[in-house]
């Protein structure tokens, strides 16, 4: 790759990263067995998707140590991505989400697989959260096997450990505060830790480990990264809500209806009075399930206090500082515009 940033040439060659080092794994499973055949096309489907943002801030996270393009790097890079599909089979699995990308979540896909399972839900479900763990050690994997020298890799191992540990204890938050009264900085903790870190900061860090900066370095992309992987979750929180199904892939209302601890939704509870509050306890906190037209009426509530526009103003906050922060930082040219361009990218979206 040029000094020439090229988003989607870039996507081109993590997808084939990925691609072929799925398809190997792939017919490893197959070679145990042929009934494997459910999962190892579902291990393939992983690459079929995603923008390759964490591959990239990866990348530019070594870039920005004035290291060159580096084919090795590249599959230590898409690593990064198959933690995040990890997380996101995980993730819906959690959640019971149906759609992702327009296309059936993995454990709903394993429900319909033809055949005599027993039990098809509970088997579909395990089948995905296999799925998910064998795509973490993947990611292991391919960042050890991606032929940088081991004194190199050897630099990003704690901060493997680090993205893990964190990864869950945002998944945990999340969990354990659903269905709890509505707090804006327990949903900023949730977000931090659950996606933000993982999807720009650590991505970011890896590279620049990896590559040798220098703590000074490391400790600006830091404060590039934690404020954009923020404005990245709360950019998703509301095309979650307010977004084009068709764009998105996702069921509109699913968040409310699980009662997920988001930023707008403390917005919306800080803001509404009395009797706004209790109508909230009533439709997410109430003894039966809400349906679609109580989930709409919440939404509709969250607009008429403004909620949305908030959340707005939190995202363009953080990309200009993450921004600003590129301003302060002494940045090869290349990696300052690709840096630039990604915190427009990851915040400015429509899906």
């Amino acid at each position: 790759m040029s000094d020439v940033w090229a988003p989607e040439a870039f996507k081109s060659r993590t997808d084939a990263v990925l691609a072929d080092f799925l398809d190997d794994e792939a017919a490893e499973l197959l070679a145990v067995d042929d009934a494997l055949d459910p999962l190892a096309e579902a291990l393939r489907g992983t690459a079929r998707h995603g923008k390759r943002l964490r591959a990239a801030f990866c990348y530019w996270g070594w870039r920005a140590a004035g290291q060159p393009d580096s084919e090795a790097l590249m599959r230590a890079a898409a690593a990064m991505e198959l933690v995040h599909a990890a997380a996101v089979v995980h993730d819906d699995l959690i959640d019971d989400s149906p759609l992702r990308h327009g296309r059936p979540t993995a454990h709903h896909a394993f429900e319909g697989l033809p055949g005599t399972l027993r039990r098809p839900r509970a088997a579909a479900r395990s089948l995905a959260l296999l799925l998910g763990d064998h795509l973490v050690a993947l990611a292991g994997r391919l960042y050890a096997e991606s032929g940088l020298p081991a004194a190199y890799l050897s630099r990003g191992r704690p901060l493997w450990a680090a993205l893990a540990r964190e990864l869950v204890a945002g998944e945990a938050l999340e969990i354990l505060h659903t269905g709890g009264l509505p707090d804006l900085d327990t949903s900023l903790k949730v977000i931090r830790y659950k996606t933000a870190k993982y999807t720009v900061e650590q991505p970011l860090l890896l590279g620049a480990l990896l590559a040798g900066a220098p703590a000074a370095l490391r400790e600006g992309l830091s404060r590039y990264g934690l404020p954009l992987g923020e404005a990245f979750q709360l950019r998703d929180d509301l095309l979650g809500l307010f977004g084009d199904p068709a764009r998105t892939g996702k069921e509109p209302l699913d968040d409310l209806r699980a009662g997920r601890p988001t930023v707008l939704l403390a917005e919306t509870w800080r803001a509404a009075d009395p009797d706004r509050r209790a109508l909230l306890r009533r439709t997410l906190a109430g003894d039966a399930p809400p349906d679609d037209a109580a989930l709409r009426e919440v939404r509709a509530l969250m607009t008429t206090l403004g909620a949305p526009d908030r959340v707005e103003r939190m995202i363009a906050g953080r990309v200009e500082e993450a921004v600003r922060t590129l301003d302060e930082l002494d940045l090869p040219a290349a990696a300052h515009r690709a840096l630039t361009d990604l915190a427009h990218r990851a915040a400015v979206r429509h899906s």
